[in-house]
């Protein structure tokens, strides 16, 4: 497992952000209740964010996000 060098609390809105600029699109009908999907379109996969982005839920979707479009956290950290 890779180590992060993340934040203690990172705000949602920020990082939704900082994926946007990064190729993600944000759909927000399709996640449940207060979640967001991001889709990446290269390749239409789907990640879902949830409200509460806590360290160990923030590492999983780092993993997922560089999974799914090879993106990784220090691009993520750039674009904050």
């Amino acid at each position: 497992m890779p180590l992060f060098n993340l934040p203690g609390e990172l705000n949602r809105k920020k990082f939704i952000k900082a994926l946007i600029r990064l190729g993600f699109v944000i759909n927000r009908i399709g996640g449940k209740g207060s979640h967001y999907k991001v889709i990446w379109s290269a390749n239409n996969k789907s990640i879902t964010i949830p409200a509460d982005l806590r360290k160990d839920v923030l590492r999983y979707i780092i993993k997922e996000v560089e999974n799914i479009s090879g993106v990784t956290w220090d691009e993520i950290n750039d674009k904050l």
